[in-house]
């Protein structure tokens, strides 16, 4: 039997939407798709880079809630809905994410409303920031 948490971290949109912020399921860690809103002021900027920051902070929160980090994401989605904007915000999350390098998909699809610049999910195995890893170069 596996070990499950739930995390919540009081986004009203988590009650209303019957969500997690996180789950974990024995070291798999899954954190939904999380907005650049300040849950403590209830402000979001209108800086597409901003929005980045408050959403990888808050993923990093919840992480660290459970006993990882950054270091154990493996795999990432970034939504950006205005193709302009990705350039400064993909600067942005990989100079946050560099030497991890997960795997990654970046979409360009419409979000909550015109306010919503940028838009993480990420998907973790707590231990594979202590991991030995293998890097290799192939020719796909």
């Amino acid at each position: 039997m596996s070990n499950v948490t739930k995390i919540k971290s009081g986004s009203p949109f988590e009650d209303r939407e019957s969500y997690s912020r996180a789950v974990v399921v024995d070291n798999w860690i899954f954190v939904s798709n999380t907005a650049g809103v300040n849950y403590k002021t209830q402000k979001m900027s209108i800086d597409p880079v901003e929005q980045a920051k408050e959403c990888l902070n808050k993923i990093e929160g919840a992480l660290k809630s459970v006993g990882a980090s950054l270091a154990d994401v493996v795999m990432s989605t970034v939504y950006i809905p205005n193709p302009e904007d990705a350039p400064t915000v993909m600067a942005y999350i990989g100079e946050r994410f560099k030497g991890i390098d997960p795997a990654r998909t970046v979409l360009c699809p419409g979000l909550g409303g015109p306010d919503y610049k940028v838009e993480i999910e990420v998907q973790a195995y707590r231990g594979v920031s202590t991991a030995e890893v293998e890097h290799k170069v192939i020719s796909l």
